[in-house]
């Protein structure tokens, strides 16, 4: 390529980068506003997304999962688009940094997930079932979350309805959380499936899917991973 096109071709990946990063940096301030805000006002998040929501707020507290994520993806759009706005070899390869520390995370969780199934289990069954026992009606918040999950899912408890015998809710009450009730009456004989084996059930149905996004998401960071070491190298010629 004669050196005319060479730099055009320069100009066009820089400009790429930025409109790209840019995207990334108001997706990620996006994410950390919609964090904020389910920080201050939970219940109202979950009256609009609770069907949308729930199974993700059975497993981690979304707002913090939010903020976390939106902060990562408004220092990855910074770096990426003023990096290359500027043609700073110093925040190119620190954006690149992050971006190869990231996949290989996600790679590692893969695995893990993978591999340890069962694992995860334990440990979700050894946290989540004491706070159940403990918070459900008493925290109004938690409660809330749980009664959307339980309904949505059509679900009761982590495990099954026994997650509530000898819980706060229990011993107040004297019987089980509504949600469990009204989808079976007789709990005894019915054995409600558990919301942890439901949701797995539902990823499980739609791994395609989830595949299919993963998958994405990896080849997007390997490819801005290309271009910004691309404009990196370009930028030792120039």
């Amino acid at each position: 390529l004669s050196p005319g096109a060479k730099m055009g071709f320069f100009t066009f990946i820089k400009v790429m980068m930025i409109l790209f990063n840019l995207a990334i940096f108001l997706g990620g301030g996006a994410l950390l506003g919609v964090g904020i805000w389910v920080t201050v006002d939970e219940k109202s998040f979950l009256d609009i997304f609770g069907a949308l929501s729930s199974s993700v707020l059975q497993v981690v507290n979304v707002s913090y999962f939010l903020i976390v994520i939106g902060s990562i993806l408004l220092v990855i759009g910074f770096l990426g688009c003023y990096g290359a706005q500027k043609e700073s070899k110093c925040l190119l390869i620190m954006f690149f940094s992050v971006l190869l520390i990231i996949f290989i995370a996600e790679v590692a969780a893969a695995v893990v997930a993978l591999v340890y199934t069962g694992l995860a289990e334990t440990l979700l069954t050894s946290v989540v079932t004491p706070l159940l026992k403990e918070k459900y009606g008493e925290d109004e918040s938690f409660t809330h979350v749980w009664n959307v999950t339980m309904n949505e899912v059509h679900c009761c408890g982590l495990n099954n309805y026994t997650d509530f015998i000898n819980s706060t809710w229990y011993d107040k009450h004297g019987t089980y959380p509504e949600p469990c009730s009204f989808a079976c009456p007789h709990l005894h004989g019915c054995f409600l499936q558990g919301c942890f084996d439901q949701i797995l059930q539902e990823i499980k149905t739609n791994a395609g899917v989830v595949g299919g996004v993963a998958a994405g998401i990896a080849v997007l960071e390997i490819a801005s991973m290309a271009v910004s070491m691309y404009l990196y190298c370009q930028l030792d010629k120039k």
